[in-house]
């Protein structure tokens, strides 16, 4: 026997081979796995808490490129929501607060309108409203308005719209 290698017995070797799991083992964990996916999982992924996050954050998405639109254009961006959809348009002249012409969208589609998916919609319809050359938030006369809130129903996020700057926030 060579000097300083530990010598391992027959039967050692034997019991390292041989280390697993048993049958009861694996069965209860698969049981435990089954029950799990059986009550938990639809309560935590439902598609309608799915569709209203999406509409969530894409409506969160559509405000940003409206405030990025008018102030880029330097000129004003109408939005008119309804309850599950909301659209844009342009003013045609940069001092004009009156909304014409259809914008286009982030992905070159005309016009821009983003509509819910189904069971998602607004928790209260939001008043229209737009962003003026310098970002901020206006009514329909031009008007600046205060900090404006937005809810999509399913979700506990709320879309937050600042008064002075227009930042688009959750």
């Amino acid at each position: 026997m060579q000097a300083g290698l530990p010598s391992l017995s027959c039967a050692a070797l034997h019991r390292s081979a041989h280390r697993g799991f048993t049958l009861i083992e694996l069965v209860t964990v698969v049981m435990l796995l089954g029950v799990l996916s059986v009550v938990v999982a639809p309560r935590a992924f439902t598609i309608h808490d799915l569709n209203a996050r999406g509409f969530h954050d894409e409506t969160l998405s559509f405000l940003r490129y409206a405030h990025k639109t008018a102030i880029a254009q330097r000129r004003t961006v109408c939005l008119a929501f309804t309850g599950n959809s909301v659209a844009l348009a342009i003013a045609a002249l940069p001092a004009s607060s009156e909304c014409a012409t259809a914008l286009k969208g982030p992905a070159g589609q005309s016009p821009a309108v983003l509509t819910a998916r189904p069971d998602a919609a607004y928790g209260v319809q939001p008043p229209d409203f737009g962003f003026n050359g310098l970002g901020q938030p206006v009514d329909l006369l031009g008007v600046v308005l205060p900090t404006q809130t937005l809810h999509v129903a399913g979700t506990s996020l709320s879309i937050v719209v600042e008064s002075v700057t227009g930042y688009v926030h959750e």
